[in-house]
C-alpha cells in the first residue's frame, strides 16, 4: 500500500537519537504543555484489566511510566529504536521508582514477541515516523491476544481551515526557533513538523485499522484535531 513516511528509517533513527536530549522540551513545547493529558486521556480509554503492556516507540518513557504507576501489577515493556532515546528512557524509569518496566530496542514493523502475547499496545507519537505504518498495524494486531486493545495517541495535519492558518503560522516561526535553541541541526526540528503535516488523516488511519482486522474502532480528537486517540479492539 505503499509507505506512509518516505524519510529513510536510518535518517529517521539518527534524527531522534541526535534530538533525545531535547525531546520532553519539544513535546511540551510542540503540544502546547499537553501532551501529559492527552496521553493520561489515551491511557483512560483501556478497558481491560491487562497482564501485559506493549508501549511501542516508547521515546522516553513517558507513558511507560505512566502506564507502570497505573497498572502497578502489570508487565510493561517500552520498545524504541533509538538507543540515545532508551538512554533517557532508563534514567527517568530509574527516577520514578517502577519497578514493573523492561526496555527494549526493537523495530515496530518486526516485533520479536511472539503472536497473541499483550493485552494491550500503546504507541504515541511514533506510528507517523514509521516508514511503513500497515506493517506496524499488522505486527500490533499479531501480538495482541484477541480482544486485546490498541490504544494510539498521534499528532495530524490541522484540516480546520482557521485553526489550520494560525497552526500553520505557529510552526513555521516556531519550528526555526527551535532549531537554533536545540538542534545540532534545524532539519532534525523540521521534520518532526513535515511528518505530521506527511502523514495520513484521522479518518484514514482508522480505516486502516479496519482494514487490518481491528474493529469497535473509536476516535477522540484533540486540540482540533490537531492529535486523536485511536481506540481498536482485535
Amino acid at each position: 500500500m505503499g509507505l506512509t513516511n518516505k524519510v529513510p528509517e536510518e535518517d529517521v533513527q539518527t534524527t531522534f537519537n541526535n534530538i533525545a536530549g531535547n525531546y520532553d522540551k519539544l513535546n511540551s513545547i510542540m503540544s502546547l504543555g499537553t501532551h501529559q493529558k492527552w496521553r493520561q486521556a489515551a491511557t483512560d480509554r483501556i478497558s481491560v484489566n491487562p497482564d501485559k503492556i506493549l508501549d511501542l516507540c516508547c521515546g522516553t518513557a513517558d507513558w511507560t511510566i505512566m502506564l507502570a504507576k497505573q497498572y502497578s501489577h502489570t508487565k510493561i515493556i517500552g520498545m524504541d529504536f533509538s538507543q540515545e532515546m532508551l538512554k533517557h528512557a532508563q534514567h527517568k524509569v530509574s527516577e520514578a521508582g517502577v519497578h514493573n518496566v523492561v526496555l527494549e530496542s526493537g523495530d515496530a514493523m518486526k516485533l520479536r514477541y511472539p503472536d497473541n502475547s499483550f493485552d494491550v499496545v500503546t504507541i504515541g507519537f511514533g506510528l507517523r515516523n514509521v516508514p511503513d505504518a500497515n506493517k506496524a498495524l499488522a505486527e500490533i494486531y499479531r501480538v495482541l491476544k484477541p480482544a486485546g486493545q490498541l490504544i494510539c495517541l498521534e499528532a495530524f495535519k490541522v484540516e480546520t481551515p482557521i485553526i489550520k492558518i494560525g497552526w500553520k503560522l505557529y510552526f513555521n516561526q516556531l519550528m526555526p526557533l527551535m532549531g537554533k535553541v536545540f538542534a545540532r541541526s534545524k532539519t532534525e526540528y523540521q521534520y518532526l513538523d513535515d511528518s505530521v503535516n506527511k502523514f495520513v488523516s484521522i479518518k484514514k488511519l482508522a480505516k486502516m485499522m479496519q482494514q487490518t482486522g481491528f474493529r469497535d474502532i473509536e476516535v477522540d480528537g484533540l486540540m482540533f484535531k490537531a492529535a486523536a486517540i485511536h481506540s481498536a479492539v482485535k
